[in-house]
């Protein structure tokens, strides 16, 4: 398969999103006085807006590559939850695999940025987890929604949406039907992938979900810790991302270091969430390790080239590819 007619291919997949899907919102504005109330800056502000965050972002690398996203979550039944539901509908997204709580709030991320400073952000949110009604909901809802499914992602920001028990019924189900599986884990779940096709830690969860230390910079030290991760959880590979080190990823019986592009790095804010969806799409297409593993690479990087939280720019990737990815 050739680079142009991977990137052909990705826009007949289905992508299956399981997580924390959550609002973005920004308030700009612009200081000129401070509060006689407090010793606190007052913003006059000059605009608003709201985006998909969280899973989100990951709903929206997918549908930027060409794929058709399908995000299942569970939000609040309050007035930031029917926000994120036009927002979707607005980008053309299914809302079918989203249920909407009278238990539960919407999360949300406030910014207000002051010119180009961002002067506090606000956070409101739960990370307790679903109740069991709902978590039965939708874990039959994932499956119902997975049968066509090419590949399924775990988005987790341990804001309790993805349980132990949905995580391995989700796993054993999708590796009955012989659905790839990929990880972006956090803290609270870390332990709980078992059998996961693909699991892309960074450097910062992986010593802490196992405890262990060891020198990044020693490739032996790396690929042991990896290993050890693999077996601990009994992993189909590990996928893990280094920042400015770049990847690593052993998979199919494949190592492979590959180092980060020189880059002008604007935000590193939504890496991540685009390397595991150029992921999850390669993945899908049973592209190699080293392959899955280099236009990830390519694409975390070419986003972090840009201010604020952006989906990829499939062609940009498919250019930078072509430039710097061979394919036998």
């Amino acid at each position: 398969m050739t680079l142009p007619e991977i990137f052909d291919n990705f826009n007949s997949l289905k992508v299956l999103i399981i997580g924390d899907v959550m609002l973005d919102a920004y308030t700009w504005g612009k200081v000129e006085r401070i509060s006689p109330e407090a010793p606190v800056p007052i913003v006059n502000v000059r605009s608003r807006e709201v985006r998909l965050g969280g899973a989100g972002n990951v709903v929206m690398n997918v549908q930027a590559l060409g794929a058709e996203p399908i995000i299942c979550s569970v939000i609040g039944s309050d007035a930031y939850g029917d926000a994120l539901l036009k927002l979707l509908r607005e980008q053309n997204l299914s809302t079918e695999g989203i249920i909407q709580s009278e238990t539960r709030i919407t999360t949300v991320k406030e910014r207000i940025i002051a010119g180009s400073q961002q002067i506090v952000r606000v956070d409101t949110e739960t990370d307790k987890l679903i109740n069991d009604s709902e978590n039965q909901i939708l874990t039959n809802k994932i499956k119902d929604l997975a049968q066509n499914a090419d590949v399924i992602i775990f988005e987790d920001y341990d804001k309790g949406v993805l349980s132990k028990e949905l995580i391995h019924d989700i796993i054993s189900f999708a590796n009955h039907h012989n659905i790839p599986t990929i990880v972006d884990p956090k803290k609270r779940n870390f332990l709980y992938y078992q059998n996961a096709t693909l699991f892309k830690p960074n450097l910062k969860e992986l010593k802490e979900g196992l405890a262990i230390h060891f020198d990044v910079k020693n490739p032996e030290e790396l690929s042991e810790a990896v290993a050890m991760l693999k077996s601990a959880l009994d992993l189909g590979g590990v996928f893990l991302t280094l920042s400015e080190r770049g990847v690593y990823i052993d998979f199919k019986h494949e190592r492979k270091a590959i180092p980060a592009h020189i880059r002008t790095i604007a935000d590193v804010s939504g890496a991540g969430d685009t390397v595991i969806s150029i992921a999850a799409c390669c993945l899908a297409l049973g592209l190699s390790p080293e392959l899955i593993a280099g236009l990830s690479n390519l694409g975390g990087g070419l986003v972090c080239e840009s201010v604020g939280v952006v989906p990829i720019n499939k062609e940009l990737l498919k250019q930078e590819a072509l430039l710097h990815l061979y394919v036998e």
